[in-house]
């Protein structure tokens, strides 16, 4: 059936995720030039991390001229702020992995490796669950800063997300 889908609706490239088994099987069976696009990302544990000179808040509309430029994530409605600076920003989508809340963040160049991006992280997680969604990430494999930024806030690899190209 799923090459029978591939046919008929002329895909050139699937992609599926290591931790479900069915998809990655069709995968491994139906494409060629398969990469990793993602690691994924579960809640694991509650971290209990500080602050380390600011606080956690939720965007305003006076902050507007305050946000540093983003680079990789767009702007989110959750804040770090040290000083009068915003040092960084995040939040979780919802609207495409039901009943996940997908966090993203980016930290201020001049602010990284302090642990802001961690507590975001930490916060952001708070926040998703009283939502009543279950905090999960992302991000790419060669993104180390990333990656121990999210396991550090208490999300631990679960699985890939693979790409390829379609191959019958």
């Amino acid at each position: 059936m799923f090459r029978e889908l591939l046919i008929a609706s002329q895909a050139t490239h699937i992609e599926a995720q290591t931790n479900n088994p069915l998809m990655l099987l069709m995968l491994y069976d139906c494409a060629k030039n398969i990469t990793a696009e993602n690691i994924l990302f579960q809640d694991a544990f509650d971290a209990s991390l500080v602050c380390p000179n600011g606080a956690f808040r939720r965007a305003t509309p006076e902050d507007h001229g305050k946000i540093f430029p983003h680079q990789h994530q767009p702007v989110g409605e959750w804040f770090i702020e040290s000083g009068a600076a915003i040092v960084a920003s995040g939040g979780f989508l919802c609207h495409y992995n039901p009943p996940y809340g997908d966090i993203y963040m980016e930290v201020a160049e001049p602010a990284r490796l302090q642990g802001f991006g961690s507590y975001l992280v930490q916060e952001l997680k708070r926040v998703c669950y009283e939502a009543g969604k279950k905090p999960a990430a992302r991000c790419n494999p060669d993104n180390v800063g990333s990656r121990k930024t999210l396991e550090k806030a208490g999300l631990l690899p679960c699985g890939r997300l693979l790409a390829g190209e379609v191959n019958l």
